[in-house]
Parts: structure tokens; sequence; C-alpha cells
């Protein structure tokens, strides 16, 4: 049960904060904010597996809350999802296109860099 309320816990705070960051206004019809968002959400994923997975002892409630709670409330697949939807039937694919390519391949790619920062600490 403790971890069941450490990854509510987390997942409140990370919605929140991907609340407040998606407030912020970009001049253009591509969704930069959920990109920043799933980016820094895959780096420090990367950078917490690393170091959590044997440079310090966390509690199974820490590495849940953080883990699946903050960075899974914080990172969305839904909006992410909705956006290239809305940009598919808007007849913009290449925006469609580059939406669905930067969030998969530069997101692996942010979680990778992540985990060789978190390994070298």
């Amino acid at each position: 049960m403790k971890q069941v309320l450490a990854v509510a816990a987390g997942g409140a705070v990370g919605s929140v904060l991907r609340y407040l960051i998606s407030r912020l206004s970009f001049t253009t019809a591509f969704p930069w904010s959920t990109l920043i968002v799933n980016l820094a959400g895959s780096f420090i994923l990367g950078l917490f597996l690393a170091v959590a997975g044997g440079r310090i002892t966390l509690s199974l409630e820490s590495k849940a809350f953080i883990s699946v709670g903050l960075l899974g409330g914080f990172t969305t697949f839904s909006t992410f999802t909705q956006q290239t939807i809305s940009l598919w039937q808007a007849d913009r694919f290449a925006l469609a296109g580059w939406n669905v390519a930067l969030n998969l391949i530069v997101g692996l790619f942010a979680a990778w860099l992540g985990w060789r920062v978190g390994r070298m600490v």
C-alpha cells in the first residue's frame, strides 16, 4: 500500500509540473511543450535509473514515487497522441511526423544520455 500511495503522490506532483510547462506559449503550431516534457522526463528517468541502480540505496517507495509516479505523471503519451492526431487532421502531416520522430527517437536518446551521465556520477 505504501508504494501505491507513493505513486499517487508522485503522479500528482508530476502532473502539476507538466501542466505548468504546458502553459508556456510558443508561436508555432508544433507542440513544443509536450516535446520538452517528454525529453526532459526521458533524460531524468535515464539518470535516475543509473544512479538508483547502484550508487545510492532507495526504498521501493522512493523508487516508485520518482520513476512511476513523478516521471510517469510528468511525461505524457496521451497528450502526445492527441496532438499528433490533431496535426494530422489539420493536414499538417510533416509536423505530425516530426512530432512522432522527435518524441520517440530523441526521447530514447535522452534516456540513454541520462543513463550515461548517471553512470559517470
